[in-house]
């Protein structure tokens, strides 16, 4: 049965932390009744949770789920991992070239799991966002009895021919940022006005906002190269989502230059039975005037899994 939309208690959590048997702690925070339909986020490459805008997680909660988002592994307040890239690896992984990556794209979906683990939650609707969502997409073929229904949103299969990046943001997004918080949050605006909707102008007092934010909850540059190397060097995922059966949903936006909508076309071919939603001069980000549609679109996939 469908869960109804509840105003009651949809207000957010205190940040926790939660301890993995691998040595790595994950911050999280959620939204909304405990004993709603869980929903886990997972963001992309270098996005701690506060990327998951507050408002969209308590539309979400009111939607009817048990909201939880959470800095993957080298993000925001979760553990920082040790290993190192050299800048030779990371072009050879560009290239295409085989290399040793600090970790793969599989153990963030384990740390993922261990989260939900951590809440005694046997298993989650699970919603990711670039990155984000090859994660989501490896945790439902890796345990799919833990995945009620999947979403993925603005990402790719790992197969090296779709969901290509634009050209023009490749000189923005490998310069250099200073460590002083006025040099991050400008590089952070360069990013999002070449990455954002161009049929959604973004508030820029709002990223601005969300950049002093990120700063302060800790920022990584070798973190986010050590995230690079996993997305880089990940497997083409084209054949194993054919064997899903679990409700999935696909959302890609028609100007995203970050990842070529051929990504979630992709996608949405290979996972059996899949929602495609196509959204009109939406790029690689989420625009307030979305949140419904999307949050709507989430409900109706978490829906088809109870109907099962």
């Amino acid at each position: 049965m469908s869960a109804s939309p509840d105003q009651s208690n949809v207000s957010a959590s205190e940040e926790l932390f939660a301890p993995l048997p691998s040595g790595i702690e994950l911050c999280y925070q959620t939204f909304g009744e405990p004993t709603a339909d869980p929903l886990l986020l997972v963001m992309g490459l270098g996005g701690p949770m506060n990327w998951w805008d507050t408002e969209l997680c308590t539309l979400l909660a009111e939607h009817g789920f048990f909201v939880i988002r959470y800095d993957n592994r080298d993000t925001g307040r979760s553990s920082r991992d040790p290993g190192r890239v050299k800048p030779s690896d990371l072009i050879r992984a560009f290239a295409g070239r085989p290399v040793k990556a600090p970790y793969p794209i599989a153990d963030l979906a384990d740390d993922a799991f261990g989260l939900l683990d951590h809440l005694d939650l046997p298993a989650a609707h699970v919603v990711g966002a670039s990155m984000g969502g090859m994660i989501a997409q490896t945790m439902a073929i890796a345990h799919p009895e833990r995945v009620h229904s999947l979403t993925s949103i603005m990402s790719s299969t790992g197969r090296r021919t779709v969901g290509w990046q634009s050209p023009v943001l490749l000189p923005t997004l490998i310069a250099r940022r200073g460590p002083e918080r006025e040099a991050y949050v400008a590089g952070g605006l360069r990013v999002w006005r070449l990455i954002g909707s161009p049929g959604f102008p973004p508030d820029l007092e709002e990223l601005e906002r969300r950049g002093n934010e990120t700063f302060d909850r800790g920022v990584s540059r070798s973190g986010v190269m050590r995230q690079m190397m996993a997305v880089l060097t990940q497997p083409d995922r084209t054949a194993q989502l054919r064997s899903l059966t679990m409700p999935t949903l696909v959302v890609h936006g028609l100007a995203d230059r970050m990842v070529h909508v051929s990504g979630g076309r992709s996608t949405a071919r290979a996972v059996p039975g899949s929602e495609l939603l196509l959204i009109d001069a939406m790029g690689h980000d989420f625009p307030k005037p979305l949140f419904e549609t999307i949050a709507s679109a989430i409900r109706r996939t978490a829906d088809r899994a109870t109907r099962k």
